[in-house]
């Protein structure tokens, strides 16, 4: 079936020469039009924001334009491959923000060599943008990056690899545990990978309640303890990992994946493609009513039917033609949906959780089962409600310029993606989308 995905993916690629295009929300009727878009009317449209920059989101697109950046150095599961190739990446993930969260997103593609250049960019684009979405920077770059421009910059900075998946999985796991009758506060988690994706989860498990000695975290060297021999070399290179070597694994283990899988009640996988790389034998190991999360794109770390033959009673992936995919796209065109509504300065951990909690009650409200622990892509009224959780957060937060309450950006969120999902079904019919 990959190889299929992949067929298919390169032939409509190059049948429509790329997914989105630039289109205008005005009508244009006769020249008097281009007068006021254009000239000279459009003079005092920049005399005002000349005077108040603040008019920018008020008088121009600014206010939902989303620049999807990246320097082509992590890109899904290929690496370092180059900021002209992360471009198909960065372009489905600007597809995936009108189509769902109404968002205008450009993918922005940037060839720099050091941290600081890419700041540099990111900081001489602000005035273009509403937001910003960091996507596929390789680790721990990834890290000092997103707190640098979340320090500097006064529009909201994601990186979707870190917050998007975390997000997910958390919505997931409430469900999973609920289906399981655990609690997050008693459970063991195993993280395998201690890259991007995995240390921010790590984080908002327990800022949910997961007690930190309870979570056990695998990188490519084996279990993270405070007495790995290169604990002192982490701490210099990578003081995001080295919080959690310290942080967590109260029972000191060490060792490899079968170490940390063994006896834990979650099994949390975000490290490179499979299959194989989690075996059947090691999932036999994990208590009572596993959850498995194999979440390595485009192929998982443990195929979902050997994690099930192996034990494992609730099992996701990332991948949408298995059931229960956690993937980011069920979040970023949401939350950031609802950050630009009320214009929020940046994107706090209480409203990522707050985008959890609605997704996991979204999906909730249909009927959870082993099968379905997440709402699908195609349900498009949780990123309704997911926008509207996250604006109602930022507003008591007071990070949001324009507060607005969760019934408000409801209705305000609901009229965005409704029109944008109309209007690809009204290009479409008119077969100018063929």
């Amino acid at each position: 079936m990959t190889e299929k995905w992949y067929r298919l993916a390169v032939d409509i690629h190059r049948k429509y020469g790329g997914k989105i295009s630039v289109m205008p929300k005005v009508p244009i009727r006769s020249l008097e039009d281009f007068a006021i878009y254009y000239t000279p009317g459009i003079a005092e449209v920049s005399r005002q924001i000349s005077i108040n920059q603040e008019l920018a989101f008020e008088l121009t697109s600014r206010w939902n334009i989303v620049g999807v950046i990246t320097d082509g150095t992590r890109v899904l599961g290929l690496g370092n491959i180059g900021p002209e190739a992360a471009y198909p990446v960065m372009e489905g993930k600007a597809l995936i923000f009108k189509y769902l969260g109404g968002v205008d997103a450009i993918p922005i593609p940037i060839r720099v060599k050091t941290p600081d250049e890419f700041i540099f960019v990111a900081k001489a684009l602000e005035p273009a943008l509403g937001g910003i979405n960091l996507e596929d920077i390789e680790s721990p770059k990834c890290f000092y990056l997103l707190d640098k421009l979340r320090e500097e910059l006064k529009i909201p900075v994601w990186h979707d690899d870190q917050q998007g998946t975390a997000t997910a999985t958390l919505a997931a796991l409430i469900n999973a545990l609920k289906l399981v009758g655990k609690k997050i506060s008693d459970v063991t988690i195993a993280l395998i990978g201690a890259g991007a994706s995995n240390i921010y989860t790590a984080r908002i498990l327990i800022k949910y309640g997961a007690k930190p000695g309870n979570l056990i975290l695998v990188d490519s060297r084996g279990i993270l303890h405070p007495e790995r021999e290169d604990i002192d070399k982490m701490m210099i290179e990578n003081p995001w990992k080295y919080k959690y070597a310290i942080e967590t694994n109260a029972e000191r283990r060490k060792g490899g994946i079968p170490e940390a899988i063994k006896g834990v009640d979650v099994v949390i996988a975000a490290s490179r493609p499979g299959p194989g790389v989690i075996k059947k034998e090691w999932i036999a190991t994990m208590n009572k009513d596993a959850i498995v999360f194999a979440l390595a794109n485009p192929v998982p770390e443990i195929w979902p039917w050997e994690a099930k033959e192996a034990g494992a009673r609730i099992v996701a992936t990332g991948r949408s033609d298995f059931p229960n995919q956690v993937n980011n796209s069920l979040i970023f065109p949401a939350v950031f949906r609802g950050a630009l509504d009320v214009r929020a300065t940046t994107i706090t951990d209480e409203m990522l959780i707050a985008a959890a909690e609605e997704v996991a009650k979204y999906a909730e409200e249909r009927g959870i089962s082993e099968d379905y622990i997440i709402p699908k892509m195609t349900e498009w009224e949780v990123y309704v409600r997911e926008a509207a959780a996250v604006a109602a957060m930022a507003s008591a937060q007071k990070v949001a310029r324009i507060p607005r309450s969760y019934k408000e950006e409801l209705e305000i969120a609901r009229s965005i993606i409704e029109r944008s999902i109309k209007t690809v079904e009204i290009l479409m019919k008119e077969r100018i989308i063929d």
